[in-house]
């Protein structure tokens, strides 16, 4: 589990294979400090396995990855934002991501207000289901709050100190950027219709006016 916090952002030294998996490296510094191999290690927001460490660590990237994600447009020298996982008792300063990515939407567009930049990313229809205004999303790793939400596209705001110290602020209109939805809304979901279908019964009792009775 992670939170959204990035800790620094590493650089890519190679990235090797094609449609049916990869191998990345990565230099990195701080994310290395108590790692070991099998340990997790979230790259632009997706959970990779730290496989051998030598002042960089190397990540096996397996189809469903590079299907799901941008991580197959990396190059040498890419920058990438890196967390390592949550430990027990650690300081919980974003939300729950589990650095599983379920789109890589597109950025539509930026646009400067006041010392923020606000970013509007396009995504699939059937995802905005998951997403709220004042909720939570994670944009290549990034824990961010959506301010607006329309029917195939959302806005965040980005602080400088978020622009400086991850690979956000090098985004531009057009860039893919990998969304993973909070996912407490896909539990919500599952609870709502167990069998997978918008729509049906569920034996649980628990229904939409259930929850708009109850404040959600």
């Amino acid at each position: 589990m992670f939170t959204g916090i990035v800790e620094e952002t590493g650089t890519v030294i190679s990235l090797h294979g094609g449609r049916s998996g990869a191998v990345l490296d990565i230099a990195a510094s701080k994310v290395l400090e108590g790692t070991a191999a099998g340990d997790s290690i979230s790259v632009n927001g997706v959970c990779l396995t730290v496989t051998p460490m030598q002042g960089h660590f190397t990540a096996d990237v397996m189809p469903e990855s590079l299907r799901r994600t941008s991580l197959g447009g990396l190059a040498a020298g890419s920058k990438v934002n890196l967390e390592r996982a949550m430990p027990c008792g650690g300081r919980f300063g974003g939300h729950i991501v589990s650095g599983h990515v379920d789109v890589c939407g597109k950025v539509a567009s930026l646009t400067k207000e006041g010392i923020a930049s606000l970013m509007r990313v396009a995504v699939p229809c059937d995802i905005m289901r998951y997403i709220a205004e004042k909720g939570s999303v994670t944009l290549d790793g990034v824990s961010l709050t959506v301010a607006a939400a329309g029917s195939d596209w959302f806005t965040v705001s980005l602080i400088p100190h978020t622009l400086s110290s991850t690979t956000l602020g090098l985004l531009r209109a057009g860039s893919p950027v990998n969304v993973e939805v909070d996912m407490l809304a896909r539990y919500v979901e599952r609870l709502l219709h167990p069998d997978g279908k918008a729509g049906a019964s569920t034996e649980s009792g628990l229904t939409i006016g259930f929850l708009k009775e109850n404040g959600f």
